[in-house]
This record gives C-alpha cells, sequence and structure tokens, in this order.
C-alpha cells in the first residue's frame, strides 16, 4: 500500500490540542477554535475531539461529542451571533442541587 504524500486527500484532521483551544486543518485550510468560543471541547478527551467527520464538503461533525459545525460558521463568525453560553445564573441550595435565579 501506498502512502498519501504529506498534505493530500485530507479533507479534515484535529492538528494540534493546546490548553487555549483546537487547530484544524480542513479542505487545506486552517482554523483554531478557541475554548472560550467553543468550550464544549475543553473538557473531552483526545480522542473524541480527533474523530472529526466532515460532511457533505461543508459541514464538521464530532459524532462521540454530538457536535456539529458548519465551515461558514467558523470563516464568517459574525454572521452567526448566537453562542453557546454556560449558565452563570446558577445558584446552590442546601442540598447542593443547582437552581436558575430569576
Amino acid at each position: 500500500m501506498k502512502s498519501l504524500k504529506h498534505g493530500k486527500n485530507i479533507l479534515v484532521s484535529v492538528e494540534n490540542i493546546t490548553p487555549f483551544g483546537i487547530w484544524l486543518y480542513v479542505r487545506e485550510k486552517e482554523y483554531f477554535l478557541c475554548y472560550k468560543d467553543y468550550p464544549y471541547f475543553r473538557e473531552q478527551t483526545i480522542k473524541s475531539i480527533q474523530n472529526v467527520q466532515l460532511l457533505h464538503g461543508y459541514h464538521l461533525y464530532w459524532p462521540d461529542l454530538d457536535v456539529d459545525l458548519e465551515i461558514d460558521n467558523l470563516e464568517n463568525p459574525e454572521k452567526y451571533t448566537l453562542q453557546f453560553k454556560t449558565n452563570t445564573h446558577l445558584t446552590k441550595k442546601p442540598n447542593g442541587r443547582a437552581v436558575a435565579r430569576r
């Protein structure tokens, strides 16, 4: 079996995982997904982050994490104003359960 030349026929790969985010290589372009903007990658295993698929040529999917991103979202984030946010308005009850404040 012949090996592919470096960089040829690679549609998507995780190039680096840093303390600040993830470097992706998608169709001959690099993208940085910082944990500030994509917090759902922060506490995941390397294996689950590296298991990424490119579907239909524009759709990134991490099956282990159930995360979907379109490449256009990475290239034009200003078009997508809705972002994932953690609920910072939680208070702890004496029984340890978190409850949303109003």
